[in-house]
């Protein structure tokens, strides 16, 4: 199992938060506080040609703060949690060797209990056994496999939306491979105290604010050019493989594509879908005693937030 090393998230700091909470422009003010170097924890920034959509630091950013584990794979790549923790762990003993701070940021909750807390890697992929569910849902409709989902799986079919196709799929095979709910084996408790990081922090803004700022985020990403980065991509020889096709904007595009309808249309959708992923951030970051919330307004500069999360750290 590759967990990260107890050794090495003691010199580490944690900065996650919903989507559009502001993590990253807050992440950069931390960053010249801590002498640190910002490790990406996200699961869709790791593709390359999926900046728009996923809201990647810009090259100027990039280029204020040293920025890792973004455009490491090619959209048709796959993924896996314990392969993010393997290239976590490389590119942290790389930084504190120069005696700077790890700054993780992001919002992908999963990478982030994994951090915490270690991987549960389960059985290989079967194939097989996917394509049969992706079969289903695409006869049945996503709302009759998540119901599969819920019959061996309660408490994981309580946490996914049928939409999350990939994770209900993989929740199904896992109780088909090993005849134990995947839930229950993803049960690890949190490291002892002297294993744990400097710092987990989690942003916490007002749910109408937050919910203005993602219709807007949206709302510029269209403006900037959504449509054609997700054209462009689609029209690659390898296309996008089953994760990246998954990610926030990309999968409505693609849908509305495949039916033969004004990419446009997804716009609306797009908006809800990314509010209601928001909530669920929020209760992935809430459910894990290590993290220690920050709750602010909306109208603090970034570099007031960076000010609200050392107090924070040392309260």
């Amino acid at each position: 199992m590759p967990d990260f090393p107890g050794e090495l998230l003691p010199h580490c700091w944690f900065l996650a938060g919903p989507t559009a909470s502001g993590k990253s422009a807050t992440a950069l003010e931390l960053a010249a506080r801590l002498d640190a170097e910002i490790v990406a924890l996200d699961s869709m920034t790791l593709y390359r040609g999926m900046d728009i959509g996923t809201a990647k630091p810009s090259s100027a950013e990039q280029a204020t703060v040293p920025h890792h584990l973004l455009d490491l794979l090619d959209p048709a790549a796959e993924f896996s949690l314990a392969e993010y923790v393997t290239a976590a762990t490389e590119v942290t003993r790389q930084i504190v060797s120069r005696r700077r701070v790890p700054l993780f940021v992001g919002g992908t909750g999963l990478y982030l209990r994994g951090m915490l807390r270690g991987v549960f890697e389960g059985p290989a992929a079967d194939w097989t056994l996917r394509r049969q569910w992706e079969d289903f849902a695409r006869i049945e409709g996503e709302p009759a496999l998540h119901a599969e989902l819920a019959k061996v799986d309660p408490v994981l079919a309580a946490r996914l939306p049928p939409a999350d196709l990939r994770r209900v799929i993989r929740g199904l095979e896992v109780f088909a491979l090993t005849g134990q709910p995947l839930s229950a084996q993803q049960q690890q408790g949190p490291r002892p105290v002297n294993e744990r990081p400097r710092a987990t922090l989690w942003l916490h803004p007002p749910r109408e604010w937050l919910n203005e700022r993602i219709n807007d985020r949206v709302n510029a990403m269209f403006a900037a050019g959504l449509i054609d980065e997700v054209r462009q991509l689609a029209g690659r020889p390898t296309g996008l493989g089953r994760t990246a096709r998954q990610a926030l904007g990309y999968r409505e595009i693609l849908d509305a594509l495949d039916r033969g309808e004004p990419p446009e249309s997804a716009r609306e959708l797009i908006q809800l879908r990314t509010r209601q992923f928001a909530k669920r951030q929020h209760t992935w970051f809430r459910n894990l005693e290590e993290c220690r919330e920050v709750a602010y307004q909306g109208s603090e500069s970034p570099r007031e937030l960076a000010e609200f999360c050392l107090a924070a750290a040392r309260s």
